[in-house]
């Protein structure tokens, strides 16, 4: 692809085109980082580069670079270099348009697979891909445009809008309920049993898990991840949230739209989440907590109260970010604070 073309089509993004310079118009064959771009490469610098990879845009081999428009830094830089450049407002953005442009997604080739097995008074919209050793229970629908990869396994009585990608192994139990443009990575499991035991004098008692999940548009869950369904009610995923692998969302939880939830994440049942809340790696969340709009929780911390929209929270149990950093900044000075204190306490017993 030619470099102006990809500046043709960075203008109709979302990343926002400021200024551009096309000098040779080289051909982008593949994009790569500064430090190891070569000739025919793109690459790019966020806004929130460090300064020394920032100097790096003196020596790389790129022919092209992706750079913030607003770095008097950058812009400097740009003026004595041959390297074409497009400056944006966003050129993360900008980056992962132009990895759409280089590296199409493959379209799977239309049809179903013989080796399927598809029960009865099933649905299957138009251009939909079932790949091998698929099996789809009986009433379930598959909108327009699917596609399922091989070894899936989807329950009775699920509906599956347009668009959707289901790969390999994935599991979605029935009754489950996905919307348009859902990502299901593979070995993920959706719908399956909530953890419902009741103690008796004689043991553990089953609670039947009747309920459903809903996955609304645009939901991307990861590799491994499971989304439990309740005793009764809805286990609800918001549209346009994104789930990493490994994450475990418990039954009768509900998330709202364009949440984010790195590896590991534990949500326990009843747990309420509002809109655009990012949880990073290993965070915990206690069951029926209440988590506002916006709220940023760092690795690792435990939720065990309800956290106000806006919050940004680490440690556990939870607290103000910057009140954690405080703390950690201490911990490894509490053994000499504890002598300090002891030496006081042993003056003050004289």
């Amino acid at each position: 692809m030619q470099f102006n073309e990809i500046v043709e089509k960075l203008k109709q993004g979302q990343s926002g085109v400021i200024d551009f310079n096309i000098k040779k118009n080289p051909v982008i064959l593949t994009a790569a980082s500064l430090e190891k771009a070569k000739e025919n490469d793109i690459s790019f610098l966020d806004n929130h580069s460090q300064l020394k990879l920032k100097s790096l845009i003196k020596t790389s081999k790129a022919s092209a670079l992706l750079l913030p428009a607003y770095d008097d830094f950058i812009i400097e830089i740009v003026k004595q270099i041959s390297v074409d450049w497009i400056l944006l407002k966003e050129p993360k953005i900008a980056f992962a348009e132009t990895l759409e442009f280089l590296y199409p997604s493959e379209i799977e080739k239309e049809g179903i697979h013989k080796s399927a097995v598809i029960g009865k008074n099933v649905k299957i919209g138009p251009e939909v891909s079932i790949g091998a050793n698929v099996y789809i229970g009986d009433n379930t629908e598959i909108g327009a445009g699917s596609i399922v990869h091989a070894g899936v396994v989807i329950y009775k009585e699920v509906r599956i809008g347009a668009k959707n990608l289901i790969h390999a192994n994935s599991v979605i139990h029935s009754g489950s309920t996905l919307g348009d443009e859902c990502v299901i990575n593979a070995n993920a499991v959706i719908g399956g049993e909530g953890f419902g035991f009741v103690p008796t004098s004689k043991g553990w008692k089953k609670m039947p898990q009747v309920g459903i999940v809903i996955l609304k548009n645009k939901v991307e869950v990861g590799s491994g991840s499971t989304i439990d369904r309740p005793s009764v009610g809805e286990t609800i995923i918001g549209e346009d949230t994104k789930i990493d692998n490994l994450v475990q969302i418990g039954h009768g939880v509900t998330i709202g739209k364009g949440c984010a939830m790195a590896a590991q994440v534990g949500i326990a049942g009843g747990a309420q989440i509002g809109d655009l809340v990012i949880l990073a790696g290993q965070v915990g969340v206690s069951n029926r907590v209440k988590i506002g709009d916006r709220v940023i929780a760092s690795s690792k911390t435990g939720i065990v109260s309800n956290i106000e929209s806006g919050k940004v929270v680490s440690g556990f149990p939870a607290i103000p970010n910057k009140l954690w950093l405080r703390c950690s900044a201490n911990f490894k000075k509490l053994p000499e604070i504890a002598k300090a204190i002891r030496q006081l306490n042993s003056r003050n017993s004289r």
